[in-house]
């Protein structure tokens, strides 16, 4: 079974051919036909409508489930450094693998997966770095998300190969995803990313 996270921002639904081909490419891979989206947000509750909402979409051949909620960000004010290699090329909607991770946090908010000391994602999203005026995020990521590949083709982020050793020459790290932008302000200084 498969998950897809998609942002509806009031009442507009953001980056969906971005979804819709990771469904297809999804799909694809595992030989089955991506089931089409509906009109969300001729489904979204009109009590929804007037602010930022998560819309979770569960499927496999067919759509088995869809959810909406206001979307509450999660407060990451710091990242522990965690070396590991899950596999999670697709957007599994099991996400037992990085749950086991995310218990190797002590007393960090978060974890920023290494795989062989590069540096990957959060359990949650992306990660963009900021050195100077320039946005690099890391070229070996563990899920290529909606939002990476937006802010790649628009050239607002640039990719490279980031290591845990060469964290301290950026200031900050942004966490990305569907539901977060640069602009959303969802930083950690470097300093607070634990090793």
């Amino acid at each position: 079974m498969f998950l897809e996270t998609i942002c509806i921002n009031q009442g507009k639904v953001l980056n969906a051919a971005a979804h819709i081909d990771r469904m297809q490419h999804t799909a694809i891979h595992f030989g089955f036909l991506s089931p089409s989206l509906p009109d969300l947000f001729s489904m979204l509750p009109a009590a929804l409508r007037n602010t930022k909402v998560k819309c979770r979409i569960l499927y496999r051949e067919t759509l088995l489930d869809i959810s909406f909620e206001k979307y509450q960000p999660k407060r990451v004010q710091s990242l522990q450094l965690v070396e590991a290699s899950p596999d999670y090329l697709f957007k599994y909607a099991d996400r037992k693998e990085l749950s086991r991770l995310l218990e190797q946090k002590g007393d960090a908010d978060e974890i920023l997966i290494t795989r062989n000391g590069l540096i990957t994602d959060t359990t949650f999203s992306n990660v963009v770095f900021r050195q100077g005026n320039h946005l690099f995020t890391p070229d070996s990521w563990l899920l290529n998300g909606t939002k990476r590949q937006q802010l790649l083709r628009e050239g607002s982020i640039t990719e490279k190969r980031i290591t845990r050793e060469k964290l301290h020459e950026y200031e900050s790290v942004y966490l990305i995803n569907a539901m977060l932008d640069i602009e959303d302000a969802a930083s950690v200084p470097v300093n607070c990313i634990i090793p």
